[in-house]
């Protein structure tokens, strides 16, 4: 295997640790009402376990208001029931067809949690991508060891992934600014 392959593969891993990011910053709350806030809950519904977006169309009314509209008005008690021990503090309007979800303005306590929740998030994600790091040059190390690589290679590939490191860590610091500028906005 050459560098070039274990550098792609290692590629793959931090895209999914971004990605992985990006969809639990998604969930995350902001002053905003956000589909994503509400689409992953849990239902139990006829004795199995969904999640709302299979068993609803969720939208946004307004920017703070999320509609819940039932593929089957018989989910409505028990989306209802998820939402109700759900942490996003909300009230809920059941009315004939459809659910509407208002969210409270954020106090700047919860505006802090939740801060402080990106920044765990945050450093989960970049010791992932640490532990990406040390597993791959592992292998580049073994691998010239091995007599499958040079001497030079194995720098040249060290280099390559600390560029990659960097990289992927700075993603992880605008995708947290962003988020950062929307919870206190």
């Amino acid at each position: 295997m050459t560098t070039q392959e274990i550098l792609k593969r290692i590629t793959l891993d931090l895209d999914q640790i971004i990605a992985y990011l990006e969809g639990e910053v998604g969930k995350m709350r902001t002053g905003r009402a956000d589909p994503s806030l509400v689409l992953d809950l849990k239902v139990n519904c006829f004795g199995q376990e969904f999640t709302i977006k299979q068993l609803a169309i969720v939208s946004t009314s307004g920017a703070r208001e999320i509609v819940i509209q039932p593929w089957d008005v018989s989910y409505i008690e028990a989306i209802l029931a998820a939402l109700g021990t759900s942490s996003l503090g909300s009230s809920m309007l059941a009315e004939k067809n459809l659910i509407r979800v208002s969210l409270p303005f954020l106090t700047e306590e919860s505006r802090k949690n939740f801060l402080k929740m990106l920044s765990e998030k945050m450093e989960e994600q970049r010791v992932a991508i640490r532990k990406a790091r040390d597993k791959t040059w592992k292998e580049i190390q073994e691998h010239e060891r091995e007599g499958m690589i040079r001497e030079d290679d194995k720098f040249r590939a060290k280099d390559e992934l600390d560029k990659l490191v960097k990289k992927y860590n700075e993603r992880i610091e605008e995708l947290g600014e962003r988020k950062k500028k929307e919870v206190m906005a």
